[in-house]
């Protein structure tokens, strides 16, 4: 069993910044593709961005290319999401998940951490 913990969502003013982060813990025996999505009450959960376990290879919405940037120091160390530039249109609860790769991410999932952008 894996477990992963976001942090870093609030509320911030449209153009504002914010950097979320997710650790994972438990049965980490293999190295994990890592991924954001995030999810508006109402709506499917859709894809943010993903990064390989290498962290070599980054895959991003075309909502987000250019402002989002996911990154990684090391196969098992945090992933961080930072969000430049933000909308009021990105507002919604962004979950963090693991995968053996990044095209079949969501193994697992974090609770999930609510980012509030104001107009």
């Amino acid at each position: 069993q894996v477990q992963l913990v976001e942090s870093g969502g609030g509320l911030v003013q449209a153009g504002g910044s914010l950097r979320l982060s997710c650790a994972a813990s438990g049965r980490t025996f293999r190295p994990l593709a890592m991924g954001w999505f995030r999810q508006v009450s109402g709506k499917e959960r859709e894809f943010v961005a993903g990064i390989t376990w290498s962290g070599d290879t980054t895959y991003y919405a075309d909502s987000v290319k250019g402002r989002f940037t996911v990154s990684r120091d090391n196969a098992k160390g945090p992933v961080w999401l930072q969000m430049n530039r933000l909308k009021p249109e990105d507002t919604a609860v962004y979950y963090c998940t693991s995968g053996v790769g990044v095209n079949s991410l969501g193994d697992y999932w974090g609770q999930g951490t609510q980012v509030t952008v104001s107009s």
